[in-house]
């Protein structure tokens, strides 16, 4: 069965790069993840934000057009359709075995299920009182606990001057209790687990590294430390240094894939920096789908893109 896997996987990956032309995007060639000259394939343009992509128990993908207020939908075939109208705005978004998709949600901001409709529930609205600001992504671990992120207040040309910043990594416990576990991250953003789930990564977008816990028994996390140096770390136009790191996606084997201002940046295990395939625009977020969940779905800026790799996601996890 893993051979005829690699073998499905391999001929998938030399469809897509025989079928390049000379102006396509293509991937470089990584080792046990990318093969070269593989195409990354323009899905659609135009979308009204492009967040929280997911893949979908019947194999498409789902993601967020957050400024829409709606998910969409987009099938083998790369046919788009919406999913969900009125999300709440919803950002990053979350699978349950049961069918349920939970979100962190913008508009209200909150933390809760938004699908199936007749089962919408919150499961956070606030923290000690206090209103979430911007929750922005989460990942669910396997005993139903959820961590999410809550990347704060920044300026803007429509908000020059925001209510003070307090982002912020929590944690709901299965059974529904609400803890704060971090406020020393600038902007956390894209969140994950290791695939035996004893550590979470963090995207720090105002740092240079991904960050990394130990996770303990009750869901708390300890002995922060630098995962990942990114190779997005860069100066900006408006003189700011930043990684641009957000939305992170995990394979089978434990490679990390983090958006960042240079593409998406495959990280080993270890922590060391295997190689960046670029986007066109800038990548927001990433998830596994598909049947053999060998595709690498990628939004951002309002574009979305699919590149088939070696390698494939956790069957078990939606991203």
């Amino acid at each position: 069965m893993l051979i005829r896997t690699i073998i499905t996987l391999l001929i998938t990956s030399l469809i897509y790069a025989v079928s390049a032309k000379a102006d396509d995007p293509v991937t470089p060639a990584i080792p046990g993840v990318a093969a070269g000259g593989v195409v990354l394939e323009l899905i659609k343009d135009g979308f009204n934000g492009t967040e929280g992509p997911i893949g979908y128990s019947d194999g498409s993908l789902l993601f967020t057009e957050t400024q829409a207020n709606k998910i969409i939908r987009i099938d083998s075939d790369n046919k788009v359709s919406a999913f969900l109208e009125n999300s709440n705005g919803a950002n990053g978004l979350a699978l349950t075995p049961e069918g349920q998709i939970v979100a962190v949600q913008t508009k209200d901001t909150q933390v809760g299920v938004i699908y199936p409709v007749k089962q919408k529930k919150v499961l956070a609205k606030d923290y000690q009182g206090v209103k979430f600001q911007r929750p922005n992504d989460l990942v669910r671990a396997s005993n139903g606990g959820i961590y999410f992120t809550d990347s704060g207040t920044r300026p803007s040309k429509e908000n020059p001057n925001p209510e003070p910043s307090h982002p912020g990594v929590f944690y709901i416990s299965p059974s529904g209790n609400l803890k704060q576990l971090a406020t020393d991250i600038e902007r956390p953003n894209g969140i994950q687990l290791s695939k035996d789930e004893k550590t979470l990564f963090v995207a720090n977008t105002q740092g240079e590294h991904i960050l990394a816990y130990d996770i303990g028994a009750d869901g708390s996390i300890t002995k922060r430390r630098n995962f990942a140096k990114l190779r997005g770390w860069q100066k900006g136009e408006d003189g700011a240094w930043s990684s641009g790191a957000d939305g992170l996606a995990l394979d089978d084997e434990g490679r990390l894939y983090v958006a960042s201002n240079v593409g998406i940046e495959v990280i080993s295990a270890t922590g060391e920096t295997l190689g960046v395939i670029a986007v066109p625009k800038k990548p927001q977020n990433l998830a596994f789908a598909g049947t053999g969940k060998n595709i690498l779905y990628v939004v951002g800026r309002g574009a979305a893109y699919k590149v088939a790799l070696l390698t494939r996601g956790i069957i078990t996890r939606p991203k």
